[in-house]
C-alpha cells in the first residue's frame, strides 16, 4: 500500500491507497473528454421523435439510465452512448449513464471516457461515491453550478482497467437485484390498487348495488360520514420557547414527515423533554386511532404502531379516535383510497398553503360494510402491505449492503480478485 495523508474521498478518509493504484485528473486528455451541454433553441423541441432524445438536466434521471421524453431536432451538443451524465446546475452532482446518443442541455455534462484507460462504467460508480465532493467544487451565488474547469481538476482514484471492471460488475450486479426488487414493489403495488378499488366498492361476495353520493357500493351497505363513527381531534404544537431533542425520552412526538406507508417511520422520531410533555400531555395520539395529515402535505392516513401508543402528535395532523362501529385498518385503507383522497381535495380548494379543518374531516362520506365484512377486507390489504414491506427491506438491506461494497471497493480497502 502506498503512504497518502489523510485525504478525504466521498464519504469516508483514507490514509492509504494500492501501489497499483493513483489519483488522475478528470480533465486529463489522456483520460476522457468532458463535453459541456448547450441547449438548442426551444422551437427546435418535439414529441414525434424528431432528431435526438432530449436531456435538459436531472430531471429525467432514472436509477442507472435517464428516460428522456422531448426530442430535439437540431441538437447543439451530444452525449454519445455509455458516456457519463453528470448534472452541473443546481441541483448539481447527480450521475447517470447514457443508453444511446443524445442531446444535452447546459444543465448537463458528458464525460467520455477512453476505454483502455477508464471504465464507463466504474467511473459511474466513483462519481456517485463522491458525490459530497461534487457538491462542494460547485459555486454560484443565485444557484449552484459546476464549471467545465472545476471538472477538468477534479481528482479521482484509479485503479488498472481490469480492476476497474471487476469492481463496475460488483456493483451492478448489486444494482440489478435492487432494480428487480424496484419491480416487485412497483407490481405489488399495482395489485393494491386495484385490491382496494374493487374491494371498497364492490366488496365480496356481493351481487346487488345502489349507486349513491361517492359512487356505486353494494345494496346493504350505509354511507356514514366520519362524524358518525369517530370523533376528530387535533395534535399539539410546541410551546414557544421549547424544541424537540433527539435523545430518547419517554415523551415521542410524532411529525408529519414521520408518517409513511400507512405506518409511522420511527428512524428520526424527535422526543419532548418532561417539561415540555407536562404542558400538552394531553395532545397524545394511540395505537387504536387513525392519523390524517391536515397540513403541508395533506391528507397523508394511516396508523400508530403499538410502540409509538400515546405519543405526542404534531398540530399539523389529526386523529380519529373513539371508533364506533368501524375496524381502524378499513377505515384508513379508504381514506387512502380514491373515496377518501376525492374528498379531502375537494376540501382544500385552492388555498396557496392548504389546510384541512377539523369539522370538514368530520363530514367526509365513507362507504361502511358490516363489521365483519370490513375486517376481512382490511385482512387481505394488509396482507398486500405486509408483502411490501417485506420487499422494502430487502430493499433497504440491498442499500446498505452497495454502500458497504462502494466504501471498501472505490477506496482500495478491500481488493476484488482477478481472473488470471
Amino acid at each position: 500500500m502506498t503512504k497518502i495523508d489523510h485525504i478525504s474521498f466521498g464519504q469516508t478518509q483514507i490514509s492509504s491507497i494500492p501501489e497499483e493504484w493513483e489519483f488522475v485528473r478528470l480533465g486529463d486528455g489522456e483520460m476522457c473528454q468532458i463535453v459541456m451541454g448547450q441547449s438548442p433553441p426551444s422551437s427546435t423541441y418535439n414529441k414525434l421523435q424528431e432528431g435526438l432524445s432530449f436531456l435538459q438536466g436531472n430531471m429525467e434521471f432514472g436509477e442507472i439510465y435517464p428516460s428522456p421524453s422531448i426530442y430535439c431536432s437540431e441538437p447543439i451538443k451530444i452525449a454519445e452512448k455509455n458516456d457519463v451524465l453528470i448534472s452541473v446546475r443546481a441541483p448539481v452532482g447527480e450521475v447517470n449513464i447514457s443508453s444511446s446518443k443524445v442531446c444535452i442541455g447546459r444543465g448537463l455534462a458528458a464525460i467520455r471516457c477512453k476505454p483502455n484507460k477508464i471504465s464507463d462504467l466504474f467511473l459511474f460508480y466513483h462519481l456517485k461515491y463522491i458525490g459530497e465532493k461534487l457538491e462542494s467544487i460547485s459555486s454560484g451565488s443565485t444557484f449552484k453550478a459546476i464549471r467545465k474547469n472545476d471538472l477538468d481538476q477534479l481528482k479521482i482514484l484509479l485503479p488498472p482497467i481490469p480492476e476497474q471492471k471487476k469492481i463496475a460488475e460488483i456493483l451492478s450486479t448489486v444494482d440489478q437485484a435492487i432494480e428487480k426488487v424496484d419491480e416487485a414493489i412497483e407490481k405489488t403495488q399495482r395489485l393494491k390498487k386495484g385490491l382496494m378499488q374493487e374491494l371498497l366498492t364492490k366488496g365480496i361476495g356481493h351481487k346487488e348495488f345502489k349507486d349513491t353520493e361517492i359512487g356505486r357500493i353494494p345494496k346493504d351497505w350505509n354511507i356514514v360520514r366520519i362524524s358518525d363513527i369517530a370523533d376528530v381531534k387535533g395534535g399539539k404544537r410546541l410551546p414557544k420557547g421549547q424544541k424537540l431533542i433527539n435523545s430518547k425520552t419517554p415523551y415521542p412526538y410524532i411529525r408529519v414527515l414521520d408518517f409513511k406507508n400507512m405506518g409511522v417511520d420511527v428512524s428520526n422520531i424527535q422526543f419532548l423533554l418532561p417539561e415540555t410533555h407536562k404542558s400538552i400531555k394531553q395532545y397524545i395520539i394511540s395505537s387504536d386511532d387513525v392519523y390524517i395529515s391536515i397540513a403541508g402535505t395533506v391528507g397523508v392516513v394511516g396508523l400508530i404502531p403499538f410502540e409509538l401508543d400515546n405519543a405526542n402528535l404534531t398540530e399539523n395532523a389529526a386523529k380519529l379516535c373513539n371508533l364506533r362501529d368501524v375496524n381502524k385498518e378499513f377505515l384508513a385503507y379508504v381514506l387512502n383510497s380514491s373515496i377518501g383522497q376525492s374528498q379531502i381535495s375537494s376540501y382544500l380548494g385552492k388555498a396557496q398553503q392548504p389546510k384541512l379543518a377539523l369539522f370538514r374531516i368530520e363530514k367526509i362520506k365513507l362507504p361502511l360494510p358490516p363489521l365483519s365484512e370490513e375486517q376481512k377486507i382490511a385482512e387481505v390489504l394488509s396482507a398486500v402491505d405486509e408483502r411490501l414491506e417485506l420487499l422494502r427491506k430487502r430493499k433497504e438491506r440491498l442499500e446498505r449492503v452497495k454502500k458497504g461494497l462502494m466504501n471498501d471497493l472505490l477506496t482500495g480497502r478491500k481488493r476484488v480478485g482477478l481472473e488470471v
